[in-house]
């Protein structure tokens, strides 16, 4: 039942039931937040050993919050990207899984968004560390842009471009 096939109202998609389309989704899904799983975990040990480190006591009190901020955020973005796991194993066998699959999306959307702060708090504080220059922010900035651009703004120009209304 994988095939093609022209719907009723004009729109192409897969002969599949609710089920099969959420299992779909969900293998999908787990897909991707293992890709963002990786990189927030590497960034959050990264992170979470700073403090341990005799350079900390020299970091400025600005610098000191920017690398607290920088490993909360990245806690909360690992919490997101791990709770389509935790959902999924606490709902399996519940028959909601079209529910949860919405669910589990929106969290890993939440991920990503924290994710992006994280790596760009993390841009902050290195640059800060590594420069005091004053475009600093404005390299932060466009970094950030272009996560925006990558991850949510060409996507959604994607979608909006090539799928009927």
């Amino acid at each position: 039942m994988s095939h093609t096939q022209q719907g009723e109202s004009g729109r192409r998609g897969l002969d599949e039931s609710e089920e099969e389309r959420a299992d779909r989704m969900w293998q999908e899904l787990v897909q991707e937040v293992r890709v963002a799983q990786t990189g927030v975990r590497i960034l959050l040990g990264f992170l979470l050993t700073v403090v341990f480190t005799p350079e900390y006591a020299e970091l400025s009190d600005v610098n000191q919050k920017i690398c607290i901020v920088t490993v909360v955020l990245g806690a909360c973005a690992a919490g997101a990207l791990i709770g389509p796991l935790s959902l999924h194993r606490l709902v399996s066998g519940r028959r909601v899984k079209p529910q949860a699959v919405r669910w589990a999306a929106r969290l890993t959307m939440l991920g990503l968004l924290l994710l992006l702060a994280t790596a760009a708090t993390s841009l902050l504080l290195v640059l800060g560390v590594a420069t005091d220059d004053d475009f600093v922010p404005y390299l932060v900035a466009g970094m950030a842009a272009w996560y925006l651009l990558c991850w949510f703004a060409l996507p959604m120009w994607t979608r909006h471009r090539h799928t009927a209304p």
